[in-house]
């Protein structure tokens, strides 16, 4: 029978926000064990961004993030920014490069992000055990003197404090598990219902006929969520895919789309398309209605869009009806369809939803019910846009988490 290990700190998942918490507390003085169960290490980080990872945004604050408590995530993004996490970059030599919109990537590979969370642990002197798979958690003291015993497939091991960071439910492929849902029930912490956010969208196979064989087909577009009111505003490239749709502007708005509601998609944002088209007319051109389309759209959507409309590609603008047109033109303007569904987790960017953070600390991640115990990154609910926010939160709250966790195993 093995020996039971002791640590000050423990950090149960090695990806973005376990890994920063670790290096953290671990520089702080804390002694630390990190701990994942998977065999390859960060494999999220590995494949962001297209393997260059999209590790934070410029623009990064309260309003590019979606919670059940929208204030919860300002006190651990203003004290840890993404200026910081650049001033660590530059620390380490890590080259990187502005793609659009505030979003940051590494020039090279996401492996120099994972190699630099290893090094600043490594800095902290923490202790990794992996792949190792904790297979209970108990709290052993009464309230307000923090200690677990974490029983893993490597011995039980004794810590003072412990941090929850093994993310959500998505990508399960790359071990993605609930595992920080079961801890926090079993600690008493209320869950907001879960959901795969950052999706691609999905129609029934027969409204989605007209529009199937127009997969590969992208445009910039607006589009926004909900049937009283507009939730959500992008204007981002959408990409038709044989079951749906996807693309930027279509994973943003799926954060704030409800099912059985409608979404409306702006085909060409920023033209007033009905206004347009009857001006062609009345200056007596005589091009047809497909041509005339051709230049502000791809070709293959205007002409699925005019038959879909029961319009011929061919007919001349002046043989159509000024009622036609505005017809025409406000369905562009304003494309209101209701998905099925979307892809689910196997394809989901990140879960919306998760840990209940009215019980949680905004300064330090730590649970109001039991004292010693952290939840932070994607396992709470916060979810942030596409472009490097939610990085920017795993950063956030893993240095708020892994700073408290130290002051806490000293005062307790």
């Amino acid at each position: 029978m093995r020996a039971m290990e002791s640590f000050d700190i423990a950090v149960i998942g090695a990806g973005a926000a376990g890994m920063m918490c670790a290096a953290v507390a671990g520089q702080c003085g804390g002694r630390v064990v990190l701990i994942d169960h998977a065999p390859r290490l960060a494999e999220k980080i590995r494949i962001s961004g297209g393997g260059r990872c999209n590790f934070t945004n410029l623009q990064a604050g309260p309003a590019n993030y979606v919670s059940a408590n929208p204030h919860f995530c300002r006190s651990a993004l203003a004290r840890y920014t993404p200026h910081d996490f650049l001033s660590l970059l530059k620390a380490h030599r890590v080259s990187w490069h502005e793609k659009h919109r505030g979003q940051l990537f590494c020039d090279h590979s996401s492996e120099s992000i994972i190699d630099m969370l290893k090094a600043e642990c490594e800095t902290g002197r923490v202790a990794w055990r992996r792949p190792v798979a904790v297979q209970g958690v108990r709290c052993r003291g009464e309230t307000g003197s923090a200690s677990f015993t974490l029983e893993t497939n490597a011995g039980e091991i004794a810590v003072r404090a412990l941090v929850v960071a093994t993310g959500g439910l998505s990508i399960p492929k790359i071990g993605a598990t609930d595992f920080a849902y079961r801890i926090a029930k079993q600690f008493g912490h209320k869950l907001v219902d879960m959901r795969p956010a950052l999706v691609p969208l999905t129609f029934s196979s027969d409204d989605w006929v007209p529009f199937s064989a127009l997969a590969g087909v992208s445009l910039e577009v607006e589009v926004t969520a909900g049937r009283k009111r507009a939730q959500g505003a992008f204007v981002e490239d959408l990409l038709f895919t044989h079951r749906g749709l996807s693309g930027p502007a279509v994973l943003q708005i799926s954060s704030y789309w409800q099912s059985g509601e409608p979404i409306a998609v702006d085909l060409l944002p920023g033209r007033d398309a009905a206004a347009e088209l009857l001006e062609a007319k009345s200056s007596g051109t005589k091009r047809q209605i497909g041509n005339l389309l051709a230049q502000w759209m791809p070709a293959r959507l205007a002409d699925a869009w005019l038959d879909a409309q029961a319009v011929p590609g061919e007919a001349r603008l002046a043989d159509l009806s000024d009622k036609t047109l505005r017809r025409l033109g406000e369905a562009f303007s304003r494309w209101a369809l209701t998905p099925s569904g979307t892809e689910g987790y196997r394809k989901a960017e990140v879960t919306k939803g998760g840990i209940d953070t009215h019980e949680l600390s905004s300064a330090t991640m730590m649970s109001a019910r039991v004292p010693g115990l952290y939840f932070i990154g994607e396992a709470v609910d916060v979810t942030g846009w596409l472009g490097g926010y939610n990085f920017q939160w795993a950063w956030a709250s893993g240095v708020a988490a892994g700073q408290a966790a130290v002051e806490f195993t000293r005062s307790a």
